[in-house]
């Protein structure tokens, strides 16, 4: 049996010249449960009540990415309640 190392394969870590980059048209559930840092049972959630725009094709439900991202710029972060009221007079 011969020991010599068999050379390593090569991996390409830039496109080759020319190569066409294509962007997915549809997000999955799991891939926007990873984009917005949520589990995945709360992305279903949020899916299933329509907070988060998607379509059910099939058994599947399939988030279009420019509605996804039009959805999250329109998005406002709302203030946490704490139980008082901040801006009324004493």
């Amino acid at each position: 049996m011969s020991t010599t190392a068999r050379p390593s394969p090569v991996v390409r870590l830039v496109p080759r010249t020319g190569a066409v980059v294509v962007e997915p048209v549809t997000y999955t559930v799991r891939e926007v449960a990873k984009l917005l840092g949520l589990s995945l049972g709360s992305t279903y959630a949020l899916v299933r009540d329509g907070t988060i725009p998607a379509t059910r094709l099939g058994g599947r439900w399939l988030i279009p990415r420019n509605r996804f991202h039009a959805w999250l710029d329109g998005v406002t972060e709302q203030p946490a309640a704490t139980g008082t009221e901040h801006g009324r007079g004493r």
